[in-house]
This record gives structure tokens, sequence and C-alpha cells, in this order.
């Protein structure tokens, strides 16, 4: 097997061998053309020729500048990154590890619903979509001929009592006067009595003397005895008299507790009737306006939402775990998504008594079932700056990061706001 691989051997070397004496005789025979060929040229001018390098040199040294600029790219990127890391971390050390943030916070505001209070149809809305009130502005009209007419009724039904009390009152001072009528009636009636007597005894003394009329006696009796029962009659008509009086004045008694309730009906008339016109109760814009001139509204129906644009806060929901660094009166750097470049300072208010999930409608159970423990967030409230709220370009919804810095604030503070 040797042998047969041997000879084969040969063969090939001395196969490269001749080729390789070949590709030596053609360099050299290509390099006395290049002399030839430049001595001719010599020969044929004498100006000096300036010889160009090799190709190949060429393109040898187009590898190694690229590799040098490729080397200088790298290093000034290094260096960059170095130095921001470096700037970074300088920063964090500085400032950074005292923040405490999340993006999980967003613009709120104590947005109204603007309802009726009363049933009607709707005459006249005086604002449009987004549009900003001042407190008292006109909103919606209610049509009030119903509750005007109701107002007016109440106020000619008090009117009428009030006349019903002076009519009470005029038979008050006749009752009285009744009285005094009686009265001096019955001072006659004394009188009369007294004067019958007198009649009486004297004719009494007569006829013990025997010197009277049996008649006269009889008729002084009976004189005396009608004068005693006139007088008991006039204590009657005093007595009735003065009844009179205490029935009229109970009778102007309830006429005039008629009238505070109709003055009350009246009120409520006149309060009906005010509720016709809806009034901005705050400065605000006008947001999710929800009615038309001609709708048929009801108590309760929400008509439009009004915005207090200048006085909004940010409900920022903070880790549990991150709380602990956060104190009533400490400042908050604050970037609204909606505003690039703008950063906005502002201070944290409170934090809420309990966590989100407390306030749910269906808040978690975990004593019964399984039991997988999920990190809850408190809201903590951060008020605004009035420079940004004045701006007018914040509204409620916007999504906001912010940063607490931990090392402001009152650390004795109660977490609870105060009114």
């Amino acid at each position: 097997m040797s042998t047969q691989t041997e000879p084969f051997g040969s063969i090939s070397a001395a196969k490269r061998g001749t080729f390789q004496m070949a590709r030596s005789t053609s360099k050299v025979a290509a390099v006395h053309a290049v002399e030839d060929d430049t001595m001719e040229a010599d020969a044929g001018s004498e100006a000096p020729i300036k010889m160009e390098a090799p190709a190949a040199a060429v393109e040898q040294a187009k590898p190694k500048t690229k590799g040098i600029a490729r080397r200088l790219i790298l290093s000034v990127v290094a260096l960059a990154a170095l130095g921001a890391g470096s700037w970074y971390g300088h920063q964090w050390w500085i400032d950074g590890r005292f923040m405490i943030s999340t993006d999980d916070a967003y613009i709120e505001g104590d947005i109204t619903n603007i309802a009726p209070k009363v049933t009607g149809y709707v005459s006249e809305v005086n604002v449009v979509a987004n549009q900003h009130v001042k407190a008292g502005d006109t909103l919606v009209t209610l049509d009030n001929g119903d509750y005007r007419i109701a107002a007016e009724q109440a106020e000619a039904q008090i009117e009428t009592q009030k006349l019903t009390l002076a009519r009470y009152d005029a038979q008050i001072a006749a009752a009285r006067s009744s009285v005094a009528q009686a009265e001096a009636q019955k001072t006659a009636l004394e009188a009369t009595v007294r004067g019958a007597e007198i009649t009486l005894k004297r004719q009494q003394g007569l006829a013990a003397k025997n010197a009277g009329i049996r008649a006269d006696l009889d008729n002084a009796e009976v004189a005396y005895d009608q004068a005693k029962a006139n007088l008991a009659g006039a204590d009657s008509a005093i007595a009735a008299a003065r009844a009179n009086i205490a029935v009229v004045t109970a009778q102007r008694a309830e006429a005039a507790s008629q009238i505070q309730s109709l003055e009350l009906q009246k009120t409520k008339a006149e309060r009906d009737l005010s509720f016709t016109v809806l009034k901005a109760p705050f400065d605000g814009v006008v947001g999710n306006l929800a009615v038309q001139t001609g709708d048929l509204v009801t108590p309760g129906q929400r008509l439009a939402a009004l915005v207090p644009i200048e006085n909004l806060y940010i409900e920022a929901n903070f880790k549990e775990t991150q709380v602990v660094g956060i104190k009533p009166g400490a400042k908050v750097r604050i970037e609204v998504d909606a505003l690039e470049d703008h950063a906005i300072e502002g201070t944290v208010e409170s934090i809420s008594p309990a966590s989100g999930s407390v306030f749910s409608l269906l808040p978690p159970e975990n004593a019964t079932g399984n039991f997988t423990k999920v990190t809850q967030r408190l809201p903590v409230r951060i008020a605004l700056p009035r420079s940004a709220l004045e701006s007018g370009h914040l509204r409620a919804g916007l999504s906001v990061v912010v940063a607490v810095d931990s090392r402001t604030g009152d650390a004795n503070a109660v977490h609870v706001a105060k009114k």
C-alpha cells in the first residue's frame, strides 16, 4: 500500500516544483518588462516621472487607517460612558437615593356634577362645553312658569289670611266694647239695687209704725228683687262678653298660625323658583355638558360637570414600603407627561388613612382560602403650586411622575389633613 502512495507523492511534488518555477519565471519577466518600459520612457523624455505606489500597498494602508479611527471612536464612547456613569452615580449619591418616586399618580380635583333640584323643561343653556365660568354665573335656565305661579299663589293666600286676622282683631275690639258696656250696665243696676233697697227699708219702717200702705211695701219688695236679678244678669253679660273675647282671640291665633304655614309655603315656592336657574357654585371650567334646550330634566339628573381648574391636586399611590420616608410638608418634584421639560415643585399635604383596596367596592377578605401577599398602595395627596394652577395648562386626570424628597418635611406632623 505504501509502495503505491509514494510514486503518486513524488509525481505531485514534481508538478508543484515545476508550477512554482513557472510562476517565478513569469514574475522575473514581468519585472524586466517594467524595467525596459521605464528605460524607454527615460530615453524618450527627460522630464522626471513620479513613481506611484503599487495598488497592493494602497490596499494594505486602508485597513490600518480604518482600525485607528475605530479605536478612536471606541475610546471616545468609552470615555463618554464613563463620564455619564460617574455623573449619574454622583447625582444618585447626593440626591437620587433620597428621592421616593412613583408613576402611579394623577391630577385630581373635587369635580361637582351640575344637576337640577326641580323638574322642568330647559329654556336656555347659558354656557358651552369647556367654558370658564365664575362663581354665581348662570349655567342652565329651566322654564319657571309653574313655579312662578305657585309663588304668587302663596303670596295671595298670605294676603287673604292677613285680612282674616284684621277681621278677628275687629271682633276682639267689639267684644271688649261689649264687656265695657256690660260693666257699665252693671254699675247702673247696682245703683238701682241700692235705690230699691232704700225704698224697701222705708216702706218696712212705715209698715212697722202702721203708717204705710201694704201695697207700697209689696211694690218696694218686688222692685228690690227685680234690681238684684238685673244685677245678676249684668254679671252674666260681662262674663259672656269676656268669653267672646277669648273665643275670637283663639280664632285669631289659629289664623296667625295658618299665616306662618302659608309663609313657609311661599318660601318653598320661591326656593323652587330660584332652583330653575342653575348657577356655578365656584370658579371652574364646564365639562361633560349633556343638556340641550327643550330637554325635560328631573331632580338629580347630571347636566354637566364643573372642574375647579385652580384647585387641582395630585393623588399619588405609593407602595406601602415607600410611605415610611414620606412626611407632610415634604417637597415633591413633579413631571407632567403632557408638559415636557416643565418640572413643578409640589408639597405633600396628607397621607390616606387606609389603602386603596379598603375603600374599594369589594374589599379583599384574606381570612379564608389561600393567601397571596400583594403589596398595597396608599394614596398621598400632593398640593400643586399656585403658579402652576393659574397657568391653566393642568387638567384633571393627567398622568404625572412624582418624586418625594425624603430629606424634607416635618417628621412630627400629623399625617391627616386639616381643614
